[in-house]
């Protein structure tokens, strides 16, 4: 099947799916890589934990002008460019971890320009996918991510070996070029003739950024971004909340795994073979059926979509709370994978709740709302990578290495706050509120999360 024969809003989802998958590819790669040179060179647990987070300030900051330049220029133009400069970013910079300056300054750049694609993404599929299908799209395009966070674990450690640190950097630059390319030939905006059915759902051609050509009175409304009323609006801080909570677990134990199977059991993850993949293959795998199920119970009105959001949501973050308590309890590679792969694909389930949400509740404006949600996702890593380079740190002082699994218990059983009683008071009372919210919103905001009309905004 030639291009030109695939309808033209599944070629969108499957390029938004690569673009996914090679972002997050470079996620994975970067903490390997650095991880591997900074071993080499005796950098301390703390800094590598703050150049680890660096690259989430960058992305916190452009999440919201993300959404707005998507939503005023267009999504697909904002994602090109997006993918450019941080491909370029990726090819020219060393990776020393003793020029700290040069590599704080690239993470940076590189989350500011990838905090602009998701976004960008949510705009893209609004403008095209279609209600009934938007579970499954958002689902395959988001499973992307953990696709292509299992490929880097599997394949760029031995890159690692075999060619050095720098040709992980290099690598991504060629697979971000390469995409760039793809959808410069093949994205396009949506012709409202192609969805005939779907104006009443605020989508197709309405969504598209304004053209000169356009009346004054579509300019007028084009401008006028609901600010308050999404920031006042219950659902869209059920989805904030949600967002948090995911990205907490998901990027400690993106930054901090592969640290954990060489230091905390002794295992290289070159001798590991293709077990070391499992996590981001199973939130692969859990992130499409959940996609499917939800599409499924919607359209076969077996539950309404408020109800179908929430419980997905419910079970998901139930179970991987579970699996997360059980890790640091396994003392064997198996163990760990077994439980992360549990902890990290329950997780990608509860995506087909709150992941979708956004274009349920203000399809006009859902990268907005994405970049308002995804910037409290942001901030979980930088509050969860760095504080777990402190929390080691401190454990490594206590216990002289990182071996025992009192080191890292605290990472993963976060409801364990008579174990922070041998820390200093002040970092106990840095990590109450977030551990305090990761333990109780995970249950509690699903409750909260509505749908409501397309023109609520």
């Amino acid at each position: 099947m030639s291009m030109a024969t695939i309808p033209t809003r599944y070629l969108i989802v499957i390029l938004t799916f690569l673009c996914t998958s090679v972002c997050y590819i470079e996620r994975v790669g970067f903490s390997i890589a650095y991880t591997v040179a900074a071993d080499a060179e005796g950098v301390s647990q703390s800094s590598k934990g703050t150049i680890l987070s660096t690259f989430y300030y960058g992305y916190a900051l452009s999440q919201v002008p993300g959404g707005w330049a998507a939503q005023k220029i267009g999504g697909r133009r904002v994602l090109l460019l997006s993918f450019v400069l941080w491909s370029l970013t990726c090819a020219l910079v060393p990776l020393d971890p003793n020029r700290v300056f040069i590599l704080i300054m690239a993470r940076l750049l590189v989350g500011v320009s990838q905090g602009f694609i998701f976004p960008s993404i949510h705009t893209v599929l609004a403008q095209w996918v279609p209600p009934h299908e938007r579970s499954r799209s958002v689902s395959l395009t988001t499973s992307g991510m953990y696709l292509g966070a299992a490929v880097g674990m599997l394949l760029l450690p031995s890159l690692v070996k075999f060619k050095g640190p720098q040709s992980v950097f290099l690598a991504e630059a060629a697979l971000g070029g390469m995409w760039s390319v793809l959808w410069f030939k093949f994205a396009s905006d949506p012709p409202r003739s192609q969805h005939p059915k779907a104006a009443a759902s605020g989508f197709g051609e309405s969504l598209l950024p304004v053209k000169d050509g356009q009346s004054q009175r579509a300019k007028t409304d084009k401008s006028q971004i609901p600010w308050r009323r999404i920031f006042l609006n219950l659902p869209v801080w059920a989805i904030v909340a949600n967002n948090f909570t995911f990205h907490y677990a998901l990027y400690v134990l993106m930054n901090w795994l592969p640290t954990y199977f060489e230091l905390g059991l002794k295992s290289s993850l070159q001798e590991m073979g293709s077990s070391k993949m499992m996590p981001y293959l199973n939130m692969f795998i859990f992130s499409n059926i959940g996609g499917v199920i939800a599409d499924h119970m919607i359209t076969k009105r077996i539950l309404s979509v408020t109800k179908t959001r929430k419980a997905l949501n419910t079970i998901g973050f139930l179970m991987s709370s579970f699996a997360l308590i059980a890790i640091p309890h396994f003392r064997t590679p198996d163990g760990v994978v077994l439980c992360s792969s549990l902890a990290l694909g329950f997780l990608a389930l509860g995506r087909a709740g709150f992941a979708v949400n956004h274009m349920d509740i203000a399809p006009r404006y859902a990268g907005i709302v994405m970049g308002v949600s995804n910037t409290a996702g942001t901030l979980a890593g930088i509050i969860g990578v760095g504080l777990t380079g402190q929390l080691l740190e401190a454990s490594k002082a206590t216990d002289s290495d990182l071996s025992s699994p009192n080191s890292w218990r605290i990472v993963f059983f976060i409801p364990g706050y008579r174990r922070l009683m041998p820390l200093p008071p002040r970092l106990v009372a840095v990590l109450v509120v977030p551990l305090a919210v990761m333990v109780q919103v995970p249950v509690a905001s699903p409750i909260v999360i509505g749908l409501l009309k397309n023109d609520e905004f």
